[in-house]
């Protein structure tokens, strides 16, 4: 989580307006203005400064990792975080999902006209933190401004690619029975933080949101083992989808515990309030790893040692049974199916 304090260290720059005009899309003096005085600032370095429609970067020969993913979160600041930090740490952990070490990301922006430049200022100084704490740099990007009601305050698009090491293979097509399901978490918080504050919904607790850059952890599972089959941050639809996308594409049955399912209790009570299972409710700091039963152990005790995956745990197993199915040992000993979602329980929580 990032802190940005209401007062902020870092004052606004003095702008020739308060908020997002159209003309700061127009590609005139405006348009300068906002990418030169707001935006270069947080992400400056010597291939973003050159301000080409490109970045061209040195990289060594090998495996490249790419990804792309829109941020559209509503509300933009939510409790533990907000759009902009969400955004970089989305796409670092995209990346970082295939084992690659994400270098850089590109930034797109949608800015509904009106928008607070103070609001943009406190996003893109999450950004810029973010970005430092994952080991990446924005190297590219791209600022459009919409009519009011034409978007919903700032959207995101984030790019990233990264460089994947040598002997590191991960594709879930090498899940094999018998091997290991390891969680780095709890679940549902990030979901759930996003829903609380939604207006009208109000709960004494305060549930905050997971997201974080998991390329550290990622390492750290790598450095015990490059034998690792799968890997996914289960973001929508939460750890329920991720694991039916594992079953359905290798055809084995994936069986799992439900006293081995780490909730937060507040979490827990609000899920339980609006009557959601928190299996399907999304993640942005957590991952699933599929490992080989006899490195499931070393892998686990190594994630319990990172700040992010302390509360790890083996959630369950790859089994021959029900193929391409998931399903619960429940608390009472019974089994019940763990299908994937029907609709969206949860409208733009990312």
């Amino acid at each position: 989580m990032i802190d940005i304090p209401e007062a902020l260290s870092c004052p606004v720059p003095i702008m020739r307006h308060d908020t997002i005009q159209l003309a700061h899309g127009s590609g005139g003096k405006l348009s300068s203005e906002l990418i030169d005085k707001l935006i270069i600032p947080r992400f400056t370095n010597k291939t973003l400064d050159k301000l080409e429609d490109q970045a061209i970067l040195d990289i060594p020969g090998g495996k490249i990792a790419f990804s792309t993913d829109t941020f559209v979160v509503d509300p933009i600041f939510f409790p533990g975080g907000n759009i902009g930090e969400l955004a970089i740490n989305g796409t670092v952990n995209d990346v970082a999902m295939s084992g690659a070490k994400p270098i850089a990301l590109s930034v797109g922006f949608v800015l509904e006209e009106g928008l607070p430049l103070e609001t943009l200022h406190r996003i893109l100084l999450s950004m810029e933190e973010a970005a430092k704490i994952a080991g990446v740099q924005i190297v590219t990007g791209d600022t459009k401004v919409v009519s009011r009601g034409s978007c919903d305050k700032i959207f995101i698009n984030t790019s990233g690619i990264g460089l994947v090491p040598d002997g590191v293979n991960i594709d879930m097509s090498q899940i094999k029975t018998g091997d290991k399901i390891i969680l780095s978490g709890t679940i549902a918080d990030h979901g759930m933080a996003v829903l609380t504050t939604r207006k009208g919904l109000s709960f004494q607790s305060r549930v905050k949101s997971d997201t974080a850059a998991l390329n550290g952890l990622v390492d750290t599972i790598l450095n015990v083992t490059k034998d690792v089959h799968a890997m996914r941050d289960p973001t929508r639809g939460g750890v329920a989808t991720t694991l039916n996308e594992f079953a359905k594409q290798t055809q084995l049955g994936i069986c799992i515990r439900e006293d081995r399912i780490p909730v937060e209790p507040d979490v827990k009570g609000a899920c339980e309030v609006l009557g959601i299972d928190p299996l399907y409710v999304a993640n942005e700091g957590k991952l699933i790893c599929v490992v080989p039963h006899e490195h499931a152990e070393s892998v686990l005790a190594a994630m319990r040692r990172h700040p992010l995956g302390r509360q790890s745990v083996i959630l369950g197993e790859v089994v021959n049974d029900h193929p391409g199915m998931v399903t619960m040992k429940s608390l009472l000993g019974a089994k019940r199916i763990i299908d994937m979602p029907i609709g969206e329980q949860l409208p733009r929580i990312c």
